[in-house]
């Protein structure tokens, strides 16, 4: 099997990603039904989230088995691998890494043994900002730790720490001590558990089986699954699902701050978040855009397929025709056969091309989602003008991008963000557009109906509603640099371009009462 190569599906120019999504979750609780089936339709439903590994932890009431490899959700599993993975509960976890690199030892689910017997097996969605203090808690209580440098990992270590207590208990005594952005969805043999930052940063959802119960990233996921929605997991609220029913505990006072830019780019266009439909505040931002920056033109054109609500919002508010300027090739995102120098230097034209006969002798307006680097507006621009656009006028449906976040998606350094150096005419001059046009922050925050103060502005404002730390202690690579190295790999490799590690054949994880036992698969 191949393995995956980090990279998005919707990354337009694979030598200079744009924003990366954040990891994806499901889990089930469902006596009688097939849940591996489950979880699998669920996290391929998520797989926009991340692309880089997949992985499924089920129990059948004794012991909990973790099946898990780097790529595709459809690249990971088969059906002889999903028969062989059954129970009645189940997590999985489609992953982009934010903390720690693409290697196997990070994909998730995690999995923990306490010395008393119980396993824990962890998926998580998100980003914590104490991890380096969590590791150094590991390391000063003497606790084993494993090769990965995820802060997933820590957490799962510092649940299974504690046998003299339930992992209900030690949930609610480990939390409070987390910093950042966590949705959670973990199990025992029994129990389903799940649980949300104070801030609920990142969206969690319950939904309801038949015989069951689902939790997942997105309702979109509990959707394809046939489940009803219920509500969200509130901010600070740990649930517990097992043959007793449902039960909900408070670990800390809810201070709600979503993620703004699920609304913009992450979630997926069908996804309900506090209420609003992701696909109706996109068309809305599109309206409040051509409201802010009007412009006379002959078509407008999305860039597939993040901008096209927007877009059709831009074209309904304008009166301007709303049509097709960009063709994508949907096949292209993924390859495993590098290109030659010769089409590498083609960028983007790999996966987009022009449709000449729309765009030739008109006035575009192109709606995208966002600009990080700027490197894929300035190709496309480039590349309508080469397919006789007479202008081009580039539409942006969130605010400049001028800081990074440290919550759960991996934009590039402030540094490599175009915004934080340059103003909107310098950004206009370097992505080679005729006018360029963000929509402002109030009217972004509008299109989504959430008060202001509910909402993590950070990448737009510079506004952490979490406190960051101080120094070095926060980053991608934070753990690989306080004494925790991937096994085999030298101080010199933790700065080498992240490819991916050539993984062992993946491996089904059996937990027992003594540890974790790894068993190789043909």
């Amino acid at each position: 099997m191949p393995r995956g190569d980090g990279r998005l599906s919707h990354e337009l120019d694979p030598q200079r990603p744009g924003p990366q999504d954040a990891c994806g979750v499901f889990g089930v609780w469902a006596p009688g039904e097939e849940v591996a089936n489950l979880t699998y339709f669920g996290l391929y439903a998520l797989q926009h989230r991340g692309q880089e590994a997949a992985g499924i932890a089920v129990s059948d009431g004794s012991s909990v088995v973790v099946y898990k490899d780097l790529g595709l959700v459809a690249q990971v599993f088969d059906e002889p691998t999903l028969a062989s993975l059954r129970g009645h509960l189940a997590i999985g976890h489609t992953r982009y890494s934010t903390t720690g690199g693409s290697t196997w030892e990070n994909a998730q689910p995690t999995i923990r043994a306490t010395t008393t017997g119980t396993t824990i097996a962890l998926a998580h969605n998100g980003n914590l900002v104490n991890s380096a203090d969590l590791s150094r808690e590991i390391a000063e209580r003497g606790l084993e730790a494993d090769v990965s440098t995820s802060d997933t990992s820590l957490v799962t270590t510092l649940l299974a720490s504690r046998p003299d207590l339930s992992v209900e208990a030690a949930a609610l005594e480990l939390l409070p001590t987390l910093r950042g952005a966590f949705s959670f969805v973990f199990m025992d043999e029994t129990t389903l558990y799940a649980a949300r930052d104070p801030y609920g940063v990142r969206p969690l959802v319950l939904g309801r089986l038949e015989r069951g119960w689902v939790v997942a990233s997105e309702t979109a996921a509990l959707d394809i699954v046939g489940a009803s929605v219920v509500r969200e997991v509130e901010p600070g609220e740990l649930l517990a699902i097992d043959e007793d029913g449902l039960r909900s505990a408070r670990f800390a006072a809810p201070e709600p701050k979503g993620c703004l830019f699920e609304y913009v780019y992450v979630a997926r266009p069908d996804a309900t978040i506090a209420g609003r439909n992701v696909y109706a505040a996109r068309v809305q931002i599109g309206r409040q855009l051509a409201k802010e920056h009007p412009v006379e033109a002959d078509l407008v054109i999305p860039v597939p397929e993040s901008g096209t609500p927007a877009a059709i919002g831009y074209a309904e508010e304008s009166g301007i025709p709303y049509g097709a300027g960009l063709m994508k090739n949907p096949y292209v995102g993924r390859t495993f056969i590098q290109p030659s120098q010769t089409l590498r230097q083609l960028g983007i034209r790999l996966k987009l091309n022009p449709l000449r006969q729309n765009v030739r002798g008109k006035r575009i307006v192109v709606v995208d989602d966002s600009i990080v680097r700027g490197n894929t507006q300035r190709a496309i621009v480039r590349m309508l003008r080469e397919a006789g656009a007479l202008e081009v006028h580039v539409r942006i449906s969130s605010p400049p991008v001028s800081w990074p976040c440290f919550y759960g998606i991996d934009f590039a350094t402030r540094a490599e963000l175009l915004a934080s150096g340059l103003d909107n005419d310098g950004i206009r001059r370097s992505i080679g557009a005729d006018t360029l046009g963000y929509v402002s922050l109030t009217g972004l925050v509008g299109a989504t109906e959430q008060p202001k103060t509910r909402l993590c502005r950070a990448c737009f404002d510079g506004e952490y509603p979490i406190d960051l730390p101080t120094g070095n202690l926060i980053g991608k690579h934070v753990l690989e640099g306080v004494g925790r190295r991937v096994q085999g790999a030298s101080a010199a490799d933790d700065h080498a371009p992240e490819t991916g590690v050539e993984a062992p054949e993946a491996q089904s994880l059996v937990a027992t009462a003594g540890g974790v036992d790894a068993t190789h698969r043909p």
